[in-house]
């Protein structure tokens, strides 16, 4: 394992305890202190982050659905190569698609729908866990398409959900503000049932946490 850097846990973080290691092992991959084609040793990661097998285990396991690290068969997790083009290459699908898929579900949500997304808004901007956060923003992102009639544009996103993780409160200042006050506008348009504007308005935030995601990595790299 590369000595470049420290992976710690802080001692408010052990509950929910695979989600805290993934996270740190997430933006340790993004940064680049594992390098592509990495092994990542399990019993290396638990004494380091002093924490037992198990929760490496499924951090390792939640990360290779994020397409972050892949499983081999007798060499365990090994770090997979991501570079800043392919960040804003996903980013930039999914502005495009989620836009589409929005655009398509608006009209066809139902009251409960509506109510459930005013609900997420509201858990989003009480989370003091950056964690809860992004649970109820995945949670958000995929109501906001659940009606949409094309099958194929929501495989399509999925599949960009999992290339790339929605987990970016931790990586950028102000993140969780900016998004809450975006995520309160896209409601507002989806309450009156303005398709096009909602459309937009999750494409110009989606859009920019991709970039600003990419400007954060690159100075990190620099």
């Amino acid at each position: 394992m590369s000595k470049k850097f420290e992976l710690r846990l802080e001692s408010h973080d052990l509950d929910t305890l695979h989600l805290k290691v993934c996270r740190v092992l997430r933006e340790a991959i993004l940064r680049g202190h594992f390098e592509p084609g990495e092994r990542l040793v399990q019993e290396e990661l638990a004494s380091s982050l002093g924490v037992s097998r198990m929760p490496i285990r499924e951090a390792l396991r939640k990360l290779e659905t994020e397409g972050l690290v892949v499983i081999e068969p007798h060499r365990g997790a090994i770090v997979k190569s991501l570079s800043l083009v392919d960040i804003e290459e996903i980013y930039g699908l999914r502005a495009q698609f989620e836009k589409m898929a929005v655009e398509l579900s608006v009209e066809h949500m139902q009251p409960g729908d509506i109510e459930d997304l005013e609900r997420l808004v509201e858990l989003m901007e009480e989370a003091t866990d950056p964690g809860v956060f992004v649970e109820r923003n995945i949670e958000f992102h995929r109501l906001m398409i659940s009606r949409c009639s094309w099958k194929r544009l929501v495989a399509f996103i999925e599949t960009l959900w999992n290339g790339f993780p929605q987990q970016t409160p931790h990586m950028l200042s102000g993140q969780t503000e900016k998004s809450n006050k975006e995520h309160r506008n896209i409601l507002q348009a989806i309450k009156q049932r303005d398709a096009g504007k909602a459309g937009k308005l999750v494409y110009d935030h989606i859009s920019r946490t991709g970039n600003n995601l990419v400007a954060s990595l690159k100075e990190t790299m620099e």
